[in-house]
């Protein structure tokens, strides 16, 4: 039990470290390049700077106040231990923006530059995040609700869409269909820096994971409710003990590698559990398969 408390409390100062060093590129992407040049890449963060131009409010606050709704929302739908890392990831890099924002120097210069480093350095922050099985709210938060809701639709074409939204209501408050363009680009750079980081060059792979335990049906429903992940169940013998049990196969990003091996541990600290890579995966929530 003290190693259990240990191993917990090591994967939290783990995690706060890279809230912290993620909410550092944020500060610099927001408060150096995109809020001091009229760009609002999407998301709660865009719809906050925004406001910030409008009536001056702190960019961090706003993010925190319109985080809470979709919280209790996300609270309600999915349970309270599914939002715990998102509403910590949430506080650190709201207030990591408004304390760094009085020291980061802004930069005037090329919007097209500002787009490019601006929406890099939001991506990487992001990814630093995502690596930790949390998310900073807002825009996937949302589109993750909305998709228990219209499972026909994508998770990539509900975040689009809530972004777009926010984007189009950034051009008409900047009076500058520039800026609402320059957010698009912002946009497609972070979205394409947090693949890389998160699944390298090929959205299509990922790691495979086999999961031994006593407690299979506990993990397996986990993983269904808190990652909506599919989980295989394989009849499975041990060879030393000749005892008959029960194997979980499951196919995931990388990035919710993390969220697994912690939900396995903590269900069942015993657990027998394999990470493997998966050189391509096509399907459902991953690449669409090949068409001839």
């Amino acid at each position: 039990m003290l190693g259990t408390e240990k191993s917990r409390t090591g994967r939290a100062v783990v995690d706060m470290l890279f809230f912290l060093a993620g909410g550092a590129l944020l500060a610099v992407s927001i408060k150096m390049f995109t809020a001091p040049n009229e760009i609002a890449p999407g998301g709660v963060t865009g719809f906050a700077t925004v406001l910030n131009h409008l009536f001056g409010l702190p960019i961090g606050v706003v993010v925190i106040l319109c985080n809470i709704p979709i919280f209790l929302w996300a609270g309600w739908e999915l349970g309270a231990r599914a939002v715990v890392k998102t509403i910590a990831a949430t506080v650190v890099y709201s207030v990591m923006i408004d304390l760094l924002g009085i020291v980061i120097p802004p930069y005037h210069g090329e919007r097209i530059l500002v787009s490019v480093f601006g929406g890099a350095l939001e991506g990487a922050g992001l990814s630093l995040a995502f690596m930790r099985g949390a998310t900073t709210g807002g825009t996937d938060m949302v589109a993750r609700l909305l998709r228990r809701r219209f499972r026909h639709i994508s998770m990539g074409k509900l975040m689009l869409s809530v972004d777009a939204c926010i984007v189009i209501f950034s051009g008409f408050a900047y009076q500058s269909l520039e800026s609402a363009l320059y957010a698009f680009i912002a946009i497609f750079i972070s979205t394409k820096v947090i693949d890389t980081i998160l699944y390298g060059t090929d959205v299509g792979t990922g790691k495979i994971l086999y999961i031994i335990s006593e407690k299979s049906e506990e993990i397996s429903d986990r993983i269904l409710q808190d990652l909506e992940r599919g989980v295989t169940k394989l009849a499975s013998r041990g060879a030393y003990s000749g005892r008959e049990g029960e194997m979980l196969l499951c196919a995931v990003r990388r990035d919710e590698v993390y969220a697994i091996h912690e939900i396995v541990m903590e269900t069942d600290p015993g657990a027998f559990l394999i990470v493997g890579e998966a050189g391509e995966i096509s399907g459902e929530g991953f690449r669409r398969g090949r068409t001839e």
